[in-house]
């Protein structure tokens, strides 16, 4: 039986929308995200309520920020919405939207729309690695999501790049647009998008910086591949849309395995299929897979 399942993606700024029907979703007018609790729960619960009565939903699936205990019903960690954190606000949705409802992280939403769907629907282990402001991921093992003993499987942008340095640091675009600006100090704020396009006009300062980022992520790729050995590597985030991202990255990965001769292959490295909509259609996979009655 096709489910049809309100879905809510929680971000910082805004709220996205929408409704699952038939392996589809569609879109409601995203909102501005409220400014504290009590408006929080009036505006998703007008959502929902506006769900039910167009589309007979069945359950709500949220995609959230932070670290989702779904055996206490917590949002642990911590982010830009503090009021959602550290008591059980799954039971609190619950009783407002009279439905059953799965609350997962955003990455790992992500990630579960890949496999389901997306660059992954071909195998059952795969990473995940959404490329940002800062690195973030998830660990898919049997087309489930990994959580990990302290809920921060997938939370790749800890990894230790350097002595000194983490993923997040070296590998984030938004960070490479930081150290050109620094390197150069001509008064200019650069982005990371103009530092690669300074790069491929073959200004050199930008084609380092570029490469710093490759190499910060081949390292960890590397890494991540002769660890859990995925089945493939999926890269998110806008910068995967760069079709030079992926060879430059598989170039530095030519480099570490002339030093670790040992390895034997090259991790399967692919961009995702989904962007905009991953979150909500991966709400949905995680709502299925928690109710498939429903």
């Amino acid at each position: 039986m096709a489910q049809t399942i309100g879905l809510i993606d929680v971000g910082g700024t805004s709220i996205k929308l929408g409704v699952w029907t038939n392996g589809a979703v569609s879109n409601y007018p995203a909102i501005p995200t409220p400014a504290t609790l009590d408006e929080f729960y009036t505006v998703l619960t007008s959502a929902v309520e506006q769900m039910k009565t167009e589309h007979g939903i069945t359950g709500v699936g949220i995609s959230s920020p932070g670290a989702v205990n779904k055996a206490t019903g917590q949002i642990e960690g911590a982010s830009a919405i503090p009021y959602i954190h550290y008591f059980d606000i799954h039971a609190a949705l619950v009783e407002r939207f009279g439905l059953p409802v799965t609350i997962e992280n955003d990455a790992n939403c992500a990630a579960l729309a890949e496999v389901a769907a997306g660059a992954g629907k071909d195998v059952d282990n795969l990473i995940f690695m959404i490329i940002g402001t800062g690195i973030g991921g998830a660990i898919i093992e049997h087309k489930q999501v990994e959580h990990g003993a302290h809920l921060f499987g997938g939370e790749l942008g800890y990894m230790l790049i350097d002595d000194q340095h983490t993923l997040s640091e070296l590998g984030s675009p938004v960070r490479v647009g930081d150290r050109y600006t620094q390197r150069v100090n001509d008064g200019q704020t650069y982005s990371g998008k103009a530092v690669f396009e300074l790069a491929d006009q073959g200004n050199a300062d930008a084609q380092a910086e570029v490469r710093t980022m490759y190499a910060a992520l081949a390292k960890a790729i590397y890494n991540l591949q002769y660890s859990f050995d995925p089945e493939k590597i999926v890269l998110g985030g806008a910068v995967s849309n760069n079709p030079e991202l992926i060879p430059g990255v598989l170039k530095e990965i030519k480099k570490i395995r002339q030093i670790v001769t040992i390895a034997p292959f090259d991790p399967d490295v692919v961009p995702c299929d989904f962007t905009d909509g991953a979150n909500l259609r991966g709400a949905a996979v995680d709502f299925m897979n928690t109710y498939p009655e429903k």
